[in-house]
Parts: structure tokens; C-alpha cells; sequence
């Protein structure tokens, strides 16, 4: 489903290189295809719809095949190691399909792009990838393919301007009923561990006429889930004239007639307010589930990775969410073995965990990214050390979820069935706390809520469809 998000234009220059490069891959006889490959976040994945809808505006048709492409573009993460090592090596098998087919043309993008080391690797070892460009300049896309496809040298694009936002960019939505909006873009935080900042650029928010005219399209459109994305949802506005925050906007958007549920990622927990935690409370269809990272349950590591929270301000902040919504669900983001981290600093993020009990955790062993402050820190623990505490944070979060689980037996809850399950007459629902739920049923429940009763608990929660 192809569509515009907004009712400004997008740039009319760009518009016009859409239609030169239509004309040129209609020259070609065939139907021009293209390959998006994705890695990495949401957010990301959100960048790569709206990247498929410039290219369908340009003539491509979308394949999920590399080999069966004309145009593949590898939208790329940074906050991870291992998944740009993933990337070069994918890249690198390109070099085969352009030699089979002389006319393919291969670009990278994304954070990892963003970086100029990885630009430069690119263009000195990599004379195959055609064109390389950051995360503020990917509405160009149209003009990039135009000038390669005539003649152009090989296009390496990184500026990193912070200017407006530009909208009106067209998107290729993939789910009919479930879709992302970002809200805001970049980040000011400057954790010490996090790339972000340097390859997303500095914090920006959307307007909220924009964000709301682009969620009414789609619950007019008969979408069911709107997920809100950006690095800090709980920031957003800052800078914005209107005075519109976080906690107004949901509740503008919660204002917008229609049956449908609203999710947002990431919060950040020195921004979480009691005045966001109020309009959850009041807005009967946001979500009652907040992933809040703490990241680590000691105040001096916290403070070394410039979190600008407290232990004490977390939890103050987990019993206010309890005290407003009893049913409220939490999940998290940890990071083991930060530089510096004794065993003792360790146990205190084990203790947060048993005092919270959060439903889930996404859990990680610091890896060390360049050009942040932590990768110069003194890091005396060894991997194998980290590995071992990682394993008994693992255990005594697998505890926890096990014990929250099955306490839910029995219950009814409103669920969204979103998919169809690996298990042969099943789909995947999910609750309004965030709950995945396998649901005995048929694919034509996909997309529609249930109520279903929860009858059991293994691996995962086990419902069926009641009236």
C-alpha cells in the first residue's frame, strides 16, 4: 500500500527526478525491480518503508529477492558490531550479481553509512557500491538514482545538517492494518556507550498537525495499531512552538475517532513525567505497557554512561505507573559489563530487575562502539566474565517471566491478532499489555480484536477466541 503520509508535497525537484528516472527504467524493456534489506530497529524499518515508496514512485517494483534486482539498497544499524560485519559481508556478495548483471545498482544507507570511516572502507574497498548516503539526506533518494543512472560518478552523501524535517515523503506501508509514525528524529542525550547522536543527528520533532494528519490516514485506512516511534518519544516537542509534548499529543491522537490501540517506543526514563503517565492512564487506547530502559542498577555506572537518572528516580518512577494503571506491563533494556562495572555494581542491576519484575528484558553485553566516550573508558573485566553474569541475568529474568506468565492463566484479555504462528493452527495476538498471546484460530482473525481467554502457559501464553 503505497501513500503519501502527509498533506504538505513532497519537494517538487525530487518529484521530477522520480519521473527522469521512470522514463529511463521504462527505456530499459523489462520491468525494473528493487531490493530493500533492512537491518536493525524500528525506526529503521519505518526508513526503509518510506525508502520503498520513493522507489515505487520512480517505477520500481518491490522484490525480496537480491538476485532478481536491479536496485538493491541495505538500510544499515550501527549499535551493534556484529551487525555491521553482517553488512560489509552482504554487500560484499553483490560484487557476483554485478558482474551478472551490468546494469544493477547497489547503494548503502542508514547509521552505519552515517559514519565516514565506513563511507570510506566503502568507497576504497567496495568499487561496487554505486552509492552511499546518511540518514538525513535519504528523501533525496530520487536525485541519486537519476544522476548514477546517467553517467554520474559514484554518489557519497553524508551531511548531517539538522534542518527541518522534510515531509510528505511517500511510503509503502507493508502491513494493511499495523504501522509506524516517527515523531522525532535524532538524539540529544549523548549517552557514552551510543552511537546515535552521531549518526542520527540532533533531536528534531515533527509537527503534530503532520503526526495526526498521518495517523487519521491511517485509522481512516482501517489500520488497528499505530506505533509511535523516535530515540526519546518522552521529548518530544522540544523545540516546537505549539507547547505540544508527549503527553498532549497522545492524548490528541487518542482523540481521533475510530476502534484502534497506540504503542510507543523508546522512553527515556529522565524525561518520563508524571503528566505522561496521567494522559496513559486517561487515553483508553494507549497501551498500558511502557518499556523504559534503566540500563544498569547502579547510580555510579549510571552515571558513567550519563543516563541523568537515579536507581531512586526509576523506581519512584515504576510505583507512579503502578499506583495509575495496577495493570500497567514493563519491559526494559540492560546493558552488562559497561566499562568500569565491578561484580557488586553488577548485583544491583540483578536486584532492580526482582524488585520491578519486568515482563521481559532486552539484555545485552556492552559492545564497544568508536567515536562515543565509553570506548576509551578502562574496560578490566574480561568477555568471558561479562558472559557469565550476562548468563544469571538471563536466568533470574527467565524467573520472573515464567512466574508473570503463569499468574495470567485463566484471565481474559483484549487482544490484536497480528500474524499467523510458527504452530499449525495458531496466530500471534497481542495484548493491550504487550502480552503475545498464541490464539487457536483461522488467518481471517488476523488483523481484528479479540477477546481471548488464557488458558495455559509453556513457552509461550496459549488463548482461545470467547464472546
Amino acid at each position: 500500500m503505497s501513500i503519501f503520509s502527509s498533506d504538505v508535497s513532497y519537494p517538487t525537484e525530487q518529484q521530477a527526478y522520480a519521473e527522469k528516472v521512470r522514463r529511463i527504467i521504462t527505456a530499459f524493456g523489462k520491468t525494473a525491480k528493487a531490493c530493500v534489506v533492512t537491518y536493525g530497529c524500528q525506526q529503521n524499518v519505518n526508513d526503509s518503508q518510506r525508502l520503498k515508496g520513493m522507489l515505487r514512485l520512480m517505477g520500481y517494483e518491490i522484490t525480496e529477492t537480491e538476485e532478481n534486482a536491479d536496485f538493491i539498497i541495505f538500510n544499515t544499524c550501527a549499535v551493534r558490531e556484529h551487525a555491521e560485519d553482517r553488512v560489509f559481508g552482504n554487500v560484499g556478495a553483490t560484487k557476483k550479481l554485478k558482474r551478472e548483471n551490468k546494469n544493477l545498482i547497489v547503494a548503502v544507507c542508514g547509521c552505519m553509512a552515517q559514519q565516514k570511516s565506513v563511507a570510506d572502507k566503502f568507497k576504497e574497498s567496495y568499487p561496487y557500491v554505486d552509492i552511499v548516503f546518511g540518514t538525513q539526506v535519504s528523501h533525496r533518494l530520487p536525485e541519486f538514482v537519476y544522476k548514477r543512472l546517467t553517467g554520474g560518478k559514484r554518489i557519497f552523501e553524508l551531511e548531517l545538517k539538522n534542518e527541518k524535517i522534510v515531509e510528505g515523503v511517500p511510503i509503502d506501508r507493508e502491513d494493511r492494518f499495523k504501522g509506524y509514525i516517527p515523531i522525532t528524529y535524532g538524539c540529544d542525550n549523548f549517552c557514552t556507550y551510543c552511537i546515535v547522536p552521531y549518526v542520527r543527528g540532533r533531536e528534531r520533532s515533527r509537527a503534530a498537525g503532520e503526526i495526526l494528519k498521518e495517523a487519521k490516514q491511517m485509522v481512516d485506512s482501517g489500520y488497528k495499531e499505530i506505533m509511535l516511534l523516535g530515540q526519546n518519544v518522552n521529548s518530544y516537542g522540544k523545540g516546537n512552538a505549539d507547547g505540544i509534548n508527549f503527553a498532549k499529543l497522545l492524548r490528541m491522537i487518542n482523540d481521533i475517532k475510530g476502534d484502534f490501540i497506540i504503542r510507543f517506543m523508546t522512553s527515556h526514563p529522565k524525561d518520563c513525567t508524571e503528566e505522561l503517565l496521567d494522559a496513559m492512564r486517561d487515553c483508553e487506547k494507549v497501551e498500558r505497557h511502557l518499556h523504559l530502559p534503566f540500563q544498569s542498577g547502579s547510580d555510579r555506572v549510571l552515571g558513567a554512561m550519563n543516563r541523568r537518572y537515579t536507581r531512586e528516580k526509576y523506581l519512584s518512577l515504576i510505583k507512579a505507573a503502578r499506583e495509575r494503571m495496577p495493570d500497567i506491563s514493563f519491559t526494559t533494556d540492560i546493558i552488562v559489563g559497561f566499562p568500569g562495572e565491578t561484580y557488586e555494581e553488577f548485583c544491583e542491576t540483578l536486584s532492580l530487575i526482582k524488585e520491578v519484575e519486568f515482563s521481559s528484558a532486552f539484555t545485552f553485553i556492552y559492545s564497544k562502539r568508536q567515536r562515543t566516550p565509553a570506548a576509551v573508558m578502562p574496560d578490566p573485566v574480561s568477555r568471558k566474565e561479562k558472559g557469565e553474569w550476562f548468563s544469571l541475568l538471563l536466568k533470574e529474568q527467565d524467573k520472573i517471566s515464567k512466574k508473570l506468565n503463569n499468574n495470567l492463566v485463566g484471565q481474559t484479555v483484549r487482544v490484536l491478532i497480528e500474524e499467523p504462528s510458527p504452530e499449525e493452527g495458531f496466530l500471534i495476538g497481542r495484548s493491550g499489555t504487550a502480552l503475545n498471546i498464541y490464539v487457536e484460530g483461522e488467518k481471517d482473525l488476523i488483523g481484528t480484536f479479540k477477546n481471548v481467554k488464557i488458558n495455559s502457559y509453556t513457552n509461550v501464553l496459549y488463548g482461545t477466541v470467547v464472546e
